[in-house]
């Protein structure tokens, strides 16, 4: 998930999860335990149809919705709309920042996602690699998460990558999250939506007692490119899209979407 280079800077249907996808050959998916039913994407991901995207097994699909204070997905509300009405768990993601506070942040967010009684929130985590200053630090990302609980009464998800959230150094500029996202931080409270991109995902330090819900193990795959494995993992319906492990099974996917709310 990258930032935007503009402008300012850069939730779930009621209708049955559905039958467990078919599993594929064991070089086209990772080799730890999961149901590889979750994708995420955002407004640059071109959506044909989401009736195309069950059907391809996909259960639920987690979509950008605002970024920073200033900058609202225009393409969400639309989206959710058309995917809960194809039968698909819906959640909205937020991109964290630093130029607005951590309560204005959620307060955007949620005044865009508009969440309803099961659509699941995020909070994306991760260095702004098009404008390092403008990096989301810990302390106002507790602030979004506190607001978000205040307003809802839930924790979101919270989505990063084991080396960004343990302090070392991560990205194409060789950035450090100072300080790191440690046991007794608020976010660690909050379910791991984890990126790694390697066969064996590494749980950050804040999470290692409570592991991951979700895993990104692959990004922006298509029809053409295989960027997992030797067989692409592409999903009818939908440009490209990042893919994601939930961990446990589509009964309690569908329970841990709902319980969320």
């Amino acid at each position: 998930m990258l930032a935007l280079a503009a402008p300012g800077l850069t939730a779930c249907g009621s209708a049955s999860p559905g039958p467990v996808p078919k599993v594929e050959t064991a070089a086209s998916h990772p080799g730890v335990a999961g149901l590889d039913a979750v994708i995420d994407i955002s407004h640059n991901v071109a959506v044909t149809d989401f009736k195309a995207v069950r059907r391809s097994g996909i259960l639920a699909v987690l979509h950008k919705v605002t970024e920073g204070g200033d900058w609202f997905d225009p393409s969400s509300a639309a989206r959710k709309r058309q995917a809960e009405a194809a039968g698909l768990l819906w959640g909205g993601y937020h991109f964290g920042t630093r130029q607005y506070s951590g309560a204005d942040q959620a307060k955007a967010f949620l005044s865009a996602a508009q969440p309803g009684p099961s659509t699941l929130l995020a909070l994306d985590v991760e260095p702004n690699e098009r404008n390092p200053r403008n990096t989301m630090q810990v302390a106002q990302a507790e602030a979004f998460v506190q607001t978000i609980f205040q307003a809802t009464g839930r924790l979101p998800l919270v989505y990063t990558h084991p080396r960004w959230a343990n302090g070392d150094k991560y990205g194409r500029a060789g950035m450090r999250l100072n300080p790191p996202i440690g046991p007794r931080s608020l976010l660690a409270r909050c379910d791991l939506w984890l990126a790694d991109y390697r066969e064996e995902p590494e749980v950050p330090y804040a999470w290692a007692d409570k592991g991951w819900r979700l895993w990104q193990y692959v990004a922006d795959e298509t029809a053409a490119d295989a960027a997992y494995g030797t067989v692409p993992r592409a999903v009818a319906g939908v440009g490209h899209c990042d893919r994601n492990l939930f961990n446990g099974d589509a009964n309690a996917l569908n329970r841990f979407w709902r319980s969320k709310a």
